[in-house]
C-alpha cells in the first residue's frame, strides 16, 4: 500500500509546484520582489497623462508612484490607472484612495474602504506595494512648515518630549489614514529626521536627493534608521531648484541613482512634477538617464556594503538635529547647542573617512553591548576628531652640505592651513613644496603643522638636520701634490733616458 501511495504523493507535490509557479506569473511578469524598485513619482494629471508616462518608462523601469489626487479621489480612475499599470509588467503605489467611508469601485458601485481593499488585493497582489502618507513629516517639524505633528513648541518642554510627541501625533495620523490598509506598507519621502520617522510606523522611507544637501549624509541617516528598525528605505532624486528646470541635469541625476544603488536603497525614484504639479519636469536627458540606469542595475546586481562591513556612528537619544550645518534647529524648535557643532564636525569628517560605509543612528535603538551587526560602533560622547597625519620626505635626519634645502612633505587630508617652524621659531605658512634658503652652518631642527577643513590642528615629528658649508676635500692642494708627483716622476724617467743615453755614447768611443 506505501508503494502504491509515494508515486501519487511525489506527483501531487509535482503538480503543487507547477501550480503554485504558475500562481506568481501574471501577464509573463513574476511576483518575485526585485532586488531593488525603480521608478517615477508622477505628480500631476489625470489617467490619461498617466498612462502616457506608463507608456515611456515602461521598458526600462519596474515601479510607478502616483502621487495626484486628480487620480487617487477617485477611485475608479485609481482602478484603471492601476490595471494599466499591471498590464504593463509595473508594480505600483499610490496616494491613499478617496478618504470618504464609501468609495466605487471599477463597476462604478459603491462599496465599503474594507471591501475596496479587499477588492485590491485579490485583483493586483503584491503589485499594489502599499500607499503614501502625510509627505514629508520629519522635514515639516524641523521647518516648522505644515507639521502633521500638532502644536509642538519649546516652552517647558524637552528633546525627550518633543521626540514623543513627534512620533506619537504622525503615528496617529498615520493610523487613522491606514484603517483598513494594515496589509499594506506605509510609504513617505523626508529629508530630516528619518529616524522618527521609522518610529512613528513608516515601512519604508525615501531619502530626498535635492537641493545642495548631501546624498552621502542622507543616506547615512536614512540607511541607519532603516536598519536598527529592521524595514527598507529608498532614495527619490527631488528638485534642485526651485524654478524650472527644477531638476537637476541627465548625468547628474544618473550619478545619483547609481550612488543610491550601490548604498543598498530598495526603492530609487525620480519625482516628476512641477510647482504648480500641472505638468511633468522630465527631459530627454533624464529618461536616457534612467534607461542607461537600469542597464547599469542588470549589469551590475546587487551592489551594497553590508551591514558587517559599515560603521555606525551613534547619536543621543531623542538628538532631532537637522544636519544641514552646525548651526541648524533642534526639532525645529531649538537652536543649535554645545554639542551640536561636534556632532556636525564628528559626521563630516566620518563621512570623509567612511564614505558609503557610515550609518547614523540613536543610542536608544541598541542594546547594551550590542553592535546589532556593524563592524564598530563609534559613540558621540566617545569619539574625537583625528588630527591631519603629516609625512616629511624634506628635509632629512642628515648633514647638508649646502643652505638650500627643498620642503616637500604631504598631509593626509585637505588642509587650507599649513606652516613650519624651523629652530623653535614662530611658525611661518607654507605650501607642500617650499624652499629654505640661506641657511647658516650648525644643527637646526624643523616642525611641520596642518589645520583641516574642520579646524582640528595636526604635527609632524620634529626632523633633525645640520648645515655644514665648509669644503669636504681640500681639492687645491691635492691638485698641486698631483702636479708636483707628476713633474718629479717626468724629471726621474728624463734623468734616466739621459744617463742611459749618455752610457751608450761613450761605449760607442770606445769602440
Amino acid at each position: 500500500m506505501k508503494n502504491k501511495l509515494l508515486p501519487a504523493l511525489m506527483l501531487a507535490l509535482l503538480i503543487l509546484q507547477i501550480a503554485a509557479s504558475f500562481a506568481l506569473i501574471s501577464d509573463g511578469h513574476t511576483e518575485i520582489m526585485p532586488d531593488v524598485y525603480v521608478g517615477i513619482d508622477i505628480s500631476y494629471g489625470d489617467v490619461a497623462e498617466a498612462k502616457a508616462v506608463i507608456d515611456q518608462v515602461s521598458s526600462f523601469t519596474n515601479l510607478i508612484v502616483i502621487g495626484t489626487s486628480k487620480i487617487t479621489w477617485y477611485p475608479n480612475k485609481l482602478n484603471e490607472t492601476f490595471n494599466y499599470a499591471y498590464n504593463k509588467g509595473l508594480s505600483f503605489i499610490s496616494l491613499p484612495p478617496a478618504l470618504a467611508d464609501r468609495i466605487f469601485n471599477a463597476s462604478a458601485q459603491f462599496v465599503t474602504r474594507s471591501e475596496w481593499y479587499a477588492y485590491a488585493r485579490s485583483t493586483w497582489g503584491d503589485r499594489l506595494l502599499g500607499f503614501y502618507y502625510l509627505d514629508e513629516p520629519g522635514g515639516r517639524q524641523q521647518d516648522l512648515n505644515r507639521t502633521w505633528t500638532g502644536n509642538l513648541t519649546a516652552d517647558g518642554s524637552s528633546y525627550t518630549d518633543a521626540a514623543y510627541r513627534f512620533t506619537e501625533t504622525v503615528s496617529l495620523n498615520l493610523e487613522h489614514s491606514r484603517r483598513n490598509a494594515t496589509s499594506y506598507k506605509a510609504f513617505t519621502a523626508d529629508y530630516s529626521l528619518y529616524w522618527f520617522d521609522y518610529e512613528a510606523g513608516y515601512d519604508t522611507v525615501f531619502a530626498e536627493f535635492g537641493w545642495n544637501y548631501s546624498r552621502q549624509l542622507n543616506v547615512a541617516l536614512c540607511r541607519g534608521a532603516a536598519t536598527l528598525h529592521n524595514k527598507e528605505w529608498g532614495a527619490i532624486m527631488s528638485w534642485t531648484y526651485t524654478a524650472p528646470p527644477y531638476i537637476e541635469s541627465g548625468e547628474e541625476l544618473y550619478n545619483d541613482m547609481v550612488l543610491a544603488y550601490e548604498n543598498g536603497a530598495k526603492y530609487i525614484l525620480v519625482f516628476d512634477g512641477n510647482e504648480g504639479w500641472t505638468g511633468g519636469i522630465l527631459k530627454e536627458e533624464h529618461l536616457a538617464a534612467m534607461r542607461r540606469f537600469w542597464d547599469y542595475v542588470q549589469e551590475n546586481p546587487g551592489k551594497s556594503n553590508p551591514i558587517s562591513d559599515r560603521t555606525a556612528y551613534v547619536l543621543p537619544e531623542a538628538y532631532g538635529f537637522g544636519f544641514r550645518g552646525p548651526e541648524d534647529h533642534i526639532w525645529g524648535l531649538w537652536e543649535a547647542d554645545s554639542l551640536s557643532r561636534n556632532v556636525s564636525i564628528s559626521v563630516a569628517s566620518l563621512l570623509r573617512d567612511y564614505g558609503e560605509k557610515l550609518d547614523i543612528v540613536y543610542e536608544d535603538g541598541l542594546k547594551p553591548g550590542d553592535a546589532s551587526g556593524y563592524k564598530q560602533l563609534l559613540y558621540w560622547n566617545a569619539y574625537a576628531l583625528p588630527p591631519p597625519r603629516i609625512s616629511v620626505m624634506s628635509p632629512e635626519n642628515i648633514t647638508y652640505d649646502e643652505g638650500n634645502i627643498t620642503l616637500t612633505f604631504t598631509v593626509n587630508t585637505p588642509s587650507p592651513w599649513m606652516a613650519y617652524s624651523l629652530d623653535g621659531q614662530e611658525q611661518i605658512t607654507c605650501s607642500e613644496n617650499a624652499t629654505l634658503s640661506n641657511l647658516p652652518e650648525g644643527h637646526h631642527n624643523i616642525t611641520f603643522y596642518a589645520k583641516d577643513e574642520f579646524g582640528t590642528l595636526g604635527m609632524s615629528e620634529t626632523i633633525f638636520f645640520s648645515v655644514d658649508l665648509s669644503d669636504p676635500f681640500p681639492l687645491v692642494p691635492v691638485c698641486a701634490v698631483i702636479v708636483l708627483v707628476a713633474v718629479m716622476i717626468v724629471g726621474a724617467c728624463l734623468l734616466v733616458y739621459l744617463k742611459k743615453r749618455k752610457r751608450q755614447a761613450a761605449n760607442a768611443l770606445r769602440s
